[in-house]
């Protein structure tokens, strides 16, 4: 697969954190490393507007600035501060996850894969994500914007519809963080897909991707037939009429404003706690 190719994965490191440098959103949890903080902005970017997450973020933490405070409260005041974000299953479960982690790990979330995979509706998504940026850990990430760039960029469009599985979407993001840097490289990538190699109208003429993206020039608008071409041809309207790209379109917020999907499989948990796991809206 190209995306193997060792000097191509250099080259789309480098260009993904010099942009990243220059274009990263200043959000209020990436300004923290803590455990609890991070997991709290991970449920709330579920589903949610990042322009709605932010104040809700904020309020939650001075009523709860603890994991501890949250165990303590009633279930239902959490889920009174929590409005009115919405999906109101996930304050029920974040104060869940809080009394599990004080009952089984005296208050501190654990900073291993399986002991955060047992918590309370937590799957892979939301596992790699605290590794990554509330632990220093080397975990690659797939949510839609992710899986849209890197099938963008190391596959094209035919190759990306023959990606099978989940799985296979997780080993090429694994092959692709540098050693040291996922926090940086994580949120670069979602910032990358959620305001740059959008699902409709990316920036292809100014994108660093540019020189080395396996879909170049197809959605670049210069590349694109005429109204009537397309109507002719049955060309796509939009980007996301390509293998690979998302059908709901993302806009701009930490992860910001838009709609973003669920990457399949991301729904780990059924039943009480389906949905917590799904990837933040970007």
């Amino acid at each position: 697969m190209r995306g193997t190719d060792h000097r191509l994965v250099t080259r789309f490191q480098r260009r993904l954190l010099a942009w990243y440098g220059k274009h990263g959103r200043d959000l209020p949890w990436r300004r923290t490393r803590h455990p609890y903080r991070i997991l709290v902005s991970e449920i709330m970017l579920q589903q949610t507007q990042v322009d709605r997450v932010i104040p809700k973020y904020r309020e939650f933490l001075r009523r709860y600035p603890t994991l501890r405070r949250l165990a303590a409260a009633d279930v239902s005041e959490v889920r009174q501060v929590w409005y009115p974000l919405g999906y109101n299953a996930r304050p029920v479960r974040l104060h869940a996850i809080a009394r599990e982690t004080l009952a089984r790990y005296g208050g501190r979330l654990p900073d291993d894969r399986g002991a955060l995979r047992r918590l309370p509706g937590i799957g892979r998504y939301t596992a790699s994500a605290m590794l990554s940026f509330a632990f220093g850990r080397d975990a690659a990430l797939i949510d839609t914007n992710v899986r849209r760039v890197l099938g963008r960029v190391f596959l094209g469009p035919r190759r990306a519809k023959r990606m099978r599985g989940e799985n296979a979407w997780w080993q090429l993001a694994e092959t692709l963080v540098p050693a040291g840097r996922a926090y940086d490289f994580n949120q670069a990538l979602m910032d990358f897909g959620a305001t740059w190699c959008t699902p409709r109208r990316p920036r292809c003429p100014s994108c660093p991707m540019k020189p080395i993206c396996a879909t170049y020039p197809a959605l670049a608008p210069a590349s694109r037939p005429s109204r009537r071409a397309r109507e002719r041809t049955g060309w796509p309207r939009s980007a996301t009429a390509l293998p690979g790209a998302s059908a709901h379109p993302t806009g701009a917020s930490a992860h910001p404003t838009g709609a973003s999907a669920h990457p399949p499989g991301a729904l780990r948990a059924r039943g009480a706690w389906g949905g917590i796991d799904s990837p933040p809206m970007i």
